[in-house]
C-alpha cells in the first residue's frame, strides 16, 4: 500500500521564471548605467539649455545608448506588468485583455520615445 503525502505538483506552463528574472536584472542594470552616463553629461560645466541637451543626444553613441534604454525599459515594463496580470488576475478573458492593452501601450510608448529621439 503506497501512501502519497501532499499533492503531486504538475509543472506545466510557460516556464518564464529564470529568463524573466534575468531580464529584469539585466535591463535594470542597463537603465542604471544610462542614468549614470546621462548625469555625467548633464553635470558637465556649462549652462543647461536646449543646445546642451540636444548636444548630449547628437552623438551617435548616445543615440544608440538611448535606443537601448528605450528597448530595455519597454521589455522591463512588459515583464513586470505581465507577471502582475498573471499572478493576480484570475479570469482568463480579463487577463488576456489586460495583456493586449499592456503590449499595445508599451509598444506605443517605445515608438513615441524613438520618434522623440529621432527628432533631436
Amino acid at each position: 500500500m503506497a501512501v502519497n503525502y501532499g499533492s503531486k505538483r504538475l509543472a506545466v506552463g510557460a516556464h518564464y521564471g529564470l529568463r524573466d528574472w534575468l531580464v529584469q536584472r539585466v535591463t535594470a542594470v542597463l537603465m542604471a548605467l544610462f542614468t549614470i552616463v546621462l548625469l555625467v553629461q548633464v553635470l558637465m560645466p556649462g549652462e543647461m539649455g536646449y543646445d546642451k541637451w540636444a548636444g548630449i543626444f547628437a552623438a551617435q553613441w548616445m543615440k544608440f545608448l538611448t535606443f537601448s534604454l528605450i528597448v530595455s525599459l519597454a521589455w522591463h515594463a512588459w515583464v513586470g506588468v505581465r507577471d502582475i496580470w498573471m499572478d493576480y488576475v484570475k479570469p482568463v478573458g480579463l487577463r488576456l485583455a489586460l495583456h493586449v492593452f499592456t503590449a499595445v501601450w508599451v509598444v506605443g510608448c517605445a515608438g513615441w520615445a524613438v520618434q522623440v529621439l529621432w527628432r533631436l
